[in-house]
């Protein structure tokens, strides 16, 4: 949101012609902390995770990073997949928030 508006500003100076995004982009962590799968894990949670994750999408829902480490257990391929589809879920929300707040900035351009 805050690449969108540097680049709106830039452009309504003259400096740019068009905003060069090519798709939004979210991050968020994702764990699992006491065998029970969490989203978004604060410093507590991610220094009691037995497993914690970093997941990089966009809007298409294409991969850019998924970084994982296995902190006190091992993660099995059903756990990867619960934490992919978790953390899937809570990037789908952020691009829904990014997507409010840059319709707001966008029409505001506008006017």
């Amino acid at each position: 949101v805050a690449l969108v508006d540097a680049l709106l500003h830039l452009k309504a100076k003259g400096l740019i012609n068009e905003i060069p995004i090519i798709s939004p982009v979210a991050a968020i962590s994702v764990g699992v902390v006491n065998g029970q799968p969490m989203l978004d894990l604060n410093y507590e949670e991610d220094f009691a995770a037995d497993v914690d994750a970093n997941l990089v999408m966009n809007a298409k829902g294409d991969i850019i990073e998924f970084q994982t480490a296995s902190e006190k257990a091992p993660l099995s391929r059903e756990g990867l997949q619960i934490m992919l589809d978790l953390g899937e879920k809570g990037i789908r929300e952020l691009l829904q928030i990014q997507q409010d707040a840059l319709a707001e900035a966008l029409s505001g351009a506008a006017s």
